[in-house]
């Protein structure tokens, strides 16, 4: 689970902070793992329109950061998306669905991104079937800059309390041609205690919650040198290493202190959520969970440009056996008879968060 530093702060106390980073402030000055956000800044320094799209495409939101993206470049103006295979969620994520739908995010990102190349994006998904490649892209020329792209740079996914803040109607207007947005404070409160529930299952269930746990990246160290999975570094995180308080051990131990208080966190966290947005389709296939990370991407930027905070919530769509009732009060409360519920997110006013880290394009491209 990650922590933020107001979280640090209530495990450890002010005091106790403090005193810990005046002796080592020299040391926690400098925890910023500027390798690992590296990518954030080259993004666009690349010549050729595809190397451009594709290091924008690579910031794109993805399950647990797990960035499963494979590149095979093709002739001049072309290239392959690819899974890849190493980077799945078999416990959280048994079909790939979520993998998919991240995918997906990847894919709109890149075509986004092209348009500053004045280049449109030709997207053929499944070219030789669902055990071949993702998608084949050809970039085109001519094409008007999306307006979304200027929103790029600053897109997160804020995992942080919202404030009790109402979104006004002309901003939920804006974001309902990409999911539906429920404010109805009855229907709030339900999602509210699905979502906690939900969360509660994946923590308590012991492989789903390991998967994560083996996901996390303790400190700078281990950040530069696998900026995929759950990133737990900055000064304040590290400071609770240094004192030995957060370490991978007890975030596998529910009954540890720094699990409990993690777990009060958490639910502070949801329970400060004033709206959320659902993202349905009408069937489950490989290329639906695609076309719903394309939107959930393009609503992302869409509450980005508005001055919102999107983050997703989507622990009670998984599908292992221990959230199948989750998973079908979600579909109650969420669909239509016969719709999947691909994406659910927490809708408000958040703070500003930091970036996520990310692999460099060089070392996604398969045969550059």
């Amino acid at each position: 689970m990650t922590l933020t530093r107001r979280q640090t702060l209530a495990i450890l106390g002010g005091g106790a902070v403090v005193a810990a980073a005046a002796s080592t402030g020299t040391f926690l000055a400098t925890r910023t793992p500027e390798k690992a956000l590296a990518p954030w800044n080259a993004a666009g320094t690349y010549e050729d329109p595809r190397m451009f799209a594709l290091s924008h495409a690579l910031l794109a939101p993805n399950p647990h950061n797990r960035q499963p993206w494979l590149l095979e470049l093709r002739g001049d103006d072309a290239f392959l998306l690819h899974r890849d295979e190493t980077r799945s969620l078999p416990h959280t994520d048994p079909f790939h669905r979520q993998i998919f739908i991240g995918l997906g995010c990847f894919l709109e990102l890149m075509s986004i991104a092209a348009t500053l190349k004045d280049r449109s994006a030709e997207v053929s998904l499944f070219p030789e079937g669902e055990d071949g490649p993702v998608a084949e892209v050809k970039l085109l020329p001519g094409s008007d800059a999306d307006p979304l792209s200027a929103h790029i740079l600053s897109r997160r996914s804020c995992k942080e309390p919202f404030q009790d803040k109402a979104i006004p109607d002309t901003m939920i207007a804006a974001l309902e041609p990409f999911g539906a947005v429920i404010t109805d404070t009855g229907q709030v409160a339900q999602i509210k205690d699905l979502t906690w529930n939900a969360w509660l299952t994946e923590m308590q269930t012991h492989r789903t919650l390991k998967e994560s746990v083996d996901l996390m990246r303790f400190g700078k160290s281990e950040i530069n040198a696998n900026p995929d999975g759950i990133d737990l570094g900055g000064p304040f995180l590290e400071t609770l290493m240094l004192a030995g308080v957060l370490n991978r051990e007890d975030q596998l131990d529910p009954d540890s202190t720094g699990f409990q208080e993690g777990v009060k966190i958490y639910r502070k966290m949801l329970a400060a959520t004033p709206a959320y947005v659902v993202l349905t389709s009408q069937a489950n296939a490989q290329n639906d969970q695609i076309h719903a990370g394309r939107r959930w991407l393009r609503l992302n930027l869409e509450t980005t440009r508005l001055g919102l905070a999107l983050h997703p919530v989507s622990q009670a769509l998984q599908e292992f056996e221990e959230m199948r009732p989750h998973y079908r009060r979600a579909h109650e409360l969420l669909a239509k008879p016969g719709e999947t519920v691909q994406m659910l997110g927490r809708l408000g006013y958040g703070p500003a968060t930091p970036p996520s880290p990310r692999w460099p394009l060089e070392t996604r491209i398969m045969n550059g």
